[in-house]
């Protein structure tokens, strides 16, 4: 399986971003189940990322990473992309 995503440090904290489709962030369950997996996969925080048609991002995971992220301009993310098993 590949992803796209960043690993980014940022005020004394390391943590993921990782895309996924916006019906993801949009349920609960959905996101808590990709967050817990992907925390296993990079062992570190993780928040989703998901764009809506017109490219804007969402975040959903540890509200203050969110809020922070919110805040990044998505073209300044060190993305790349991961395989996973």
């Amino acid at each position: 399986m590949r992803i796209q995503g960043a690993v980014i440090s940022e005020q004394g904290q390391t943590f993921a971003v990782v895309v996924v489709k916006p019906h993801v962030v949009q349920n609960r369950l959905e996101a808590a189940n990709a967050i817990g997996s992907f925390m296993r996969v990079f062992g570190i925080p993780v928040v989703l990322m998901a764009q809506d048609s017109r490219g804007r991002p969402t975040y959903y995971g540890r509200p203050d990473i969110a809020k922070f992220m919110s805040s990044v301009s998505i073209h300044r993310i060190p993305w790349r992309e991961y395989t996973i098993n």
